[in-house]
């Protein structure tokens, strides 16, 4: 067996590399990368003769007619064409693994709140580990979203997956992953997220010990950068500061477990060898990464609250113009100085469904206990939601300093569908029951004498 990991040369982005070596700075870019020199072809995809005697394969994440600004390709230089890596598939066990449209259970309209989904004592690899919460839209209409939590416990050892579905949006919330993908490896940690997209072959490695996360599958459009409008040319998530890895391959021919994820289900055949071979490639089409700390939030300086649509990361646009698909937004550390304003987030009906989780720290609408890290929560389109009693007292009373958020990071996944349940996450003992009248406890303050 042949084992070659080889990510010495790059053609280009060489400040960057420096700056972040394996990886390739820059969000959206057409980049190019190769582990052998020579590997890429210059001035060409698709040569008679590639160099050390790869194939050549583009890999479409979009129509091949899209417009420039969102069409989405990359050639890839490999040791063995896709289709050489293929066999007789049969159905796989998807386990807990759901994908839209579902309706398995039927619930009462309510707020609903889950505590953290305890780490399994056996072995469980990713796509053993993936637990589906909700779901939302069609995957099959290329529509919607899932909302997973995934438990590790061991890594995939010659296993590797692909996801036809939708793009996968990794949020760590306990343990470090390292993404082996085709492209390139990817490392991440609390505090920092990855995409791989629809189609992309990867294999998911502990680095250390178990690891917890959420993850959003994305069946619409590919995630992108918001808009700033007003904001203007800076601040929010910064191009740069996305990560793309370098070619890395694998030559190795070794039995070899491959998963297929399409049309909701699950499918597995046996290979000859590692299909992460990947010599070099170029495109925009690829895997990334993003440190959470680094994104720049901006907000209210006077008075007066702004909508959390400030606090997007990605969207993934509809085709209605101002209605994404699928918004992921983040509550960071940050400053709250507004005078005369109640600080934490309104009271809110929203057509918005959201599905919010905690990585660290408290949230600032939930301080009354009971939203923890590894927990999330469920606030579907057009149903009531915002601060606790004890938040609520506490904004009201407050003396309003500049105030300085710190320690916490929480987010949302947030999407114009409803977001159903699934039996799994209605069934399951962390389940909260009694956060469906969490508002009860708030007071009336009203009193006709005194305005």
């Amino acid at each position: 067996m042949n084992v070659s990991l080889c990510p010495e040369s790059t053609r280009n982005a060489r400040a960057a590399t420096q700056l972040h070596p394996g990886y390739l700075s820059g969000f959206g870019n057409g980049f190019e990368t190769e582990a052998l020199p020579g590997a890429l072809p210059v001035g060409r995809n698709s040569p008679q003769r590639p160099a050390y005697g790869l194939y050549a394969e583009q890999l479409s994440g979009s129509p091949f007619t899209a417009p420039r600004t969102t069409n989405e390709r990359s050639w890839l230089y490999r040791i063995r064409p896709t289709v050489a890596h293929w066999g007789a598939f049969q159905p796989a066990e998807i386990g807990l693994w759901r994908t839209a449209p579902v309706a398995e259970v039927d619930l009462p309209l309510a707020p609903m709140r889950w505590d953290p989904i305890p780490l399994p004592e056996q072995p469980v690899s990713f796509l053993e580990g993936i637990r589906t919460i909700t779901t939302a839209g069609d995957a099959c209409a290329m529509a919607g979203m899932g909302s997973h939590v995934y438990l590790i416990t061991r890594s995939m050892e010659d296993e590797v997956f692909y996801n036809a579905d939708g793009e996968l949006l990794f949020v760590p919330q306990q343990g470090d992953l390292r993404l082996h993908t085709e492209f390139g490896i990817i490392g991440i940690e609390p505090g920092e997220i990855a995409v791989i997209p629809r189609g992309v072959k990867f294999r998911v490695e502990l680095t250390g010990g178990p690891a917890r996360g959420y993850l959003c599958e994305n069946y619409g459009g590919a995630f992108t950068l918001p808009e700033r409008g007003p904001i203007g040319a800076n601040c929010l998530a910064n191009q740069r500061d996305f990560l793309t890895p370098e070619a890395t391959y694998e030559d190795r021919e070794v039995p070899t477990a491959l998963y297929v994820k399409w049309g909701g289900k699950l499918w597995r055949t046996e290979i000859g060898a590692s299909p992460l071979d990947v010599v070099a490639w170029h495109g925009n089409y690829a895997p990334y990464k993003y440190d959470l700390r680094k994104y720049s939030p901006v907000g209210p300086i006077l008075f007066d609250h702004a909508d959390p649509s400030i606090f997007t990361v990605l969207t993934s646009p509809s085709e209605t113009p101002g209605t994404a698909n699928i918004d992921f937004v983040i509550f960071p550390e940050r400053w709250l100085v507004a005078e005369n304003t109640f600080r934490p987030p309104w009271y809110h009906m929203n057509v918005m469904s959201e599905f919010m989780g905690l990585v660290h720290g408290v949230y600032d609408a939930k301080t009354g206990g009971g939203f923890v890290p590894g927990g999330f929560s469920l606030h579907n389109s057009m149903l009531p939601h915002g601060p606790d009693m004890d938040a609520f007292e506490k904004a009201l009373n407050a003396d309003l300093k500049p105030h300085k958020l710190e320690g916490t990071l929480a987010f949302m996944f947030e999407t114009r569908f409803p977001q159903k349940v699934t039996r799994f996450a209605a069934e399951c003992p962390q389940f909260q029951r009694d956060y469906t009248n969490y508002g009860a406890p708030i007071r009336r303050h009203f009193d006709p004498t005194k305005p």
